[in-house]
């Protein structure tokens, strides 16, 4: 294990956070809210520790390894969420135990959108925009960030892309250079932010609301500045374009990469992923607007298909964004769309959820395996499109759902023995685990009422869940210290 380069790397890495910590305060002196001192705090705090552990390290320049690149990103998630806590510690405008903030800091750079506030409209500005800051960094990964702007490093940024990107295949680029590849996902990010604030400006919100909810969208985090979320502005135009960018979030970025590229949408229409993810939508969408009119919403049908639309999209992305009191719907329709959030979007998005192509290979080897049981002697390739797949990515994807399935029913077990009902139970395992943030129960408006036990368990789910489970199962194993 390369100690030193990856203490340089943990304080580069926490350096750079520090100096963003600095964006806050300007929000503050703007809004004049009087909150920039615990942000100036934990700006330098953060400094601090960076450069601590990057100035005996700084010639340091060792090639990382694969554990290395684990250890780098388990590391740099804990630390920074613990670190991101700090604001919401030491202000006197919200009063959070060390637990609370904790929990806030990881739900926000996980792209949960949990939270433990009770009243988001007393928050200074600055604070709520920190909140939303946290979920935009969170959403495409810091990591990637750094591998991409960083150059100083001067170690592999391979290793520290195939920890922190989801989706089953972690070796796919769009350009032959790792720094070249987060570097275009980056500009890709960033686009689709500038795009989704200036859509939200000209929908109807206040410049400062528009440029917040983009964060927050893009990074298909779910956090708001409202306390009813996008049911505050009841707008149809605005969640019209709320939808619109949930779905362009949660669709693989190497697919936006590929249609700006080529300047035509081939790259979509051709994509196995993407067909399936729409058919998903699609199909949720149908059900939760049959269900709604004949039960909810009896004639009017223009209401029950806008709600239904904006929650098939926020729930199938993982965003959990509300424009309703979905709590109150059939349970057969929250049943439907919690489990369309374990599906979730696309790989290689801001998505949480398995993956849908996950899903599909699934489906592709339960038919697989049901045909070569009537055929046992024919050799029957399997595709994805044109595309042959690999052995070892099915294997992958089996591997990951037993350990999804495990873990989810262990940490429901778990959140049972703490006393919470089943229903508060199963859905904040869901909501958290597949980054999705909105609850049931207890949990359906937000966690300040679970014990701090409850809330770590919670924390460490999200964290499971943003780094698809065996990033932090592989630096758990007592192989990989024997090693």
């Amino acid at each position: 294990m390369k100690q030193k380069v990856i203490q340089k790397i943990l304080g580069i890495l926490l350096f750079g956070f520090g100096l963003i910590l600095l964006t806050p305060i300007v929000v503050s002196i703007i809004y004049n809210d009087q909150t920039y001192y615990s942000f100036i705090i934990a700006a330098f705090i953060n400094l601090l520790i960076g450069f601590a552990l990057w100035a005996p390290n700084r010639n340091s320049n060792d090639e990382l390894k694969i554990r290395d690149g684990f250890i780098v990103v388990v590391l740099f998630w804990v630390v920074l969420s613990i670190g991101g806590s700090v604001p919401f510690l030491i202000t006197d405008s919200i009063e959070l135990t060390f637990f609370e903030a904790i929990f806030e800091s990881f739900s926000g750079l996980t792209t949960t959108g949990a939270t433990v506030i009770v009243n988001l409209e007393v928050l200074p500005k600055s604070i709520l925009f920190y909140r939303q800051l946290l979920q935009w960094l969170g959403g495409m990964g810091i990591i990637v960030l750094a591998v991409a702007i960083l150059p100083i490093l001067g170690i592999g940024g391979m290793q520290l892309y195939k920890a922190e990107t989801p989706g089953p295949n972690k070796d796919s680029k769009l350009t032959p250079r790792i720094k070249e590849t987060a570097k275009a996902l980056w500009v890709i990010y960033l686009a689709l932010t500038c795009f989704c604030a200036v859509s939200y400006f000209l929908a109807g919100m206040s410049l400062f609301d528009a440029i917040n909810h983009s964060f927050s969208t893009i990074a298909i985090g779910g956090f708001s500045t409202h306390n009813a979320s996008i049911g505050h502005y009841d707008s149809m135009a605005i969640d019209f374009t709320v939808s619109i960018f949930m779905l362009l979030a949660a669709i693989n970025f190497s697919l936006h990469f590929l249609s700006w590229k080529n300047k035509n949408l081939s790259s979509y229409v051709q994509d196995s992923e993407f067909k399936g993810y729409l058919l998903i939508l699609l199909t949720v969408t149908v059900i939760i607007t049959i269900t709604l009119y004949t039960r909810t919403y009896q004639g009017d049908f223009i209401l029950t298909l806008r709600y239904s639309i904006f929650q098939a999209i926020s729930f199938c992305t993982t965003t959990g964004f509300t424009n309703a009191q979905f709590q109150i719907w059939p349970p057969f329709v929250i049943f439907i769309l919690l489990i369309a959030a374990c599906v979730g979007g696309c790989a290689g998005s801001t998505a949480g959820g398995i993956k849908v192509v996950r899903f599909i290979f699934m489906i592709k080897k339960s038919t697989h395996e049901i045909k070569q049981l009537i055929h046992p002697n024919a050799l029957i390739p399997m595709r994805l499109g044109q595309r042959p797949i690999n052995s070892r990515i099915i294997e992958g994807v089996w591997g990951f759902l037993g350990a999804y399935v495990v873990i989810f029913i262990l940490t429901f077990l778990a959140l049972n023995l703490q006393g919470l009902d089943t229903k508060t139970a199963f859905s904040a395992v869901v909501a958290c685990i597949n980054n999705l943030g909105p609850g049931l129960g207890a949990v359906s408006n937000d966690y300040s009422m679970l014990n701090d036990v409850s809330k770590m368990i919670l924390c460490l789910a999200m964290l499971l869940g943003r780094l698809e489970i065996f990033t932090l199962l592989v630096v758990l194993s007592p192989a990989f210290w024997r090693t």
